[in-house]
């Protein structure tokens, strides 16, 4: 069956992720992170931060749950048992420290058949409490057998 590519362009609901110190700590040690800044609160603020920072990766914690309801969109019309992670992409801007509310938004970027594989594009924007943004997410996923 050929991909349907009349949903590109299509925003989704945002999402908002309240960023917890604790968080931050378990998603550290969960990675083999070691710098105190992202472990120790006298060590960020002694960086100059204010509070612990987020390693740049947890970027899929707070961006992710805004990719899912794209994922299983039925006007998308994406196999997802047959789906395969392709890629990611981030660009990020200002850190991300504890106490940061940060809200994602998600869109279809494009959606394309190559070699009986469906490819889906998906780009997050996630901004922060200030209007900053503080990352933008390419997700791309492959459908097998389309």
């Amino acid at each position: 069956m050929p991909v349907n590519s009349q949903a590109v362009g299509k925003t989704y609901e945002p999402t908002l992720y309240a960023v917890g110190r604790e968080k931050i700590r378990e998603y550290a040690r969960a990675v083999g992170e070691t710098n105190p800044v992202h472990l120790d609160v006298q060590a960020a603020r002694a960086a100059g931060h204010a509070d612990v920072v987020a390693p740049p990766m947890f970027a899929v914690v707070y961006s992710a749950p805004s990719v899912g309801p794209p994922i299983f969109d039925p006007e998308i019309e994406l196999n997802f048992a047959m789906m395969v992670h392709g890629g990611q992409e981030f660009e990020w801007g200002p850190l991300v420290v504890a106490g940061d509310e940060i809200t994602t938004v998600t869109s279809v970027k494009d959606i394309s058949e190559r070699d009986g594989r469906g490819y889906y594009v998906f780009e997050s924007v996630s901004i922060n409490q200030r209007g900053e943004q503080v990352c933008r997410g390419t997700w791309t996923n492959i459908v097998r057998g389309v």
